[in-house]
C-alpha cells in the first residue's frame, strides 16, 4: 500500500471511528471516503494530518486484517 499524503482542505462525507478505538477518547484512528481514495487520521490530531491511499489499496488491506493475514509468522527452521 503506497502513502498519498494529502493537501489542501479534506472535506469529505463523514469520518468513521474504529470500533476497536479505546473508548476514553484515546488511540482512536478514523478513516473517510473521499471519490476513489481512503483517508486516514489521527482523532489526536484531528484535520492537521491526514493521510490516504487508494480505495483498492485499502480494500487490500482490511481484507488482509480481517483474513488474519497480517500476522506475523515465525521463520520455519
Amino acid at each position: 500500500m503506497r502513502n498519498e499524503g494529502v493537501d489542501g482542505a479534506v472535506a469529505p462525507a463523514r469520518w468513521v471511528r474504529s470500533s476497536y478505538s479505546n473508548g476514553a477518547g484515546g488511540e482512536c484512528v478514523e478513516c473517510a471516503y473521499a471519490g476513489d481514495r481512503v483517508l486516514l487520521r489521527d482523532t489526536k490530531v484531528g484535520d492537521a494530518l491526514v493521510t490516504g491511499v487508494g480505495a483498492s489499496a485499502w480494500g487490500v488491506f482490511v481484507r488482509a486484517v480481517r483474513g488474519d493475514g497480517l500476522r506475523e509468522t515465525s521463520p520455519s527452521r
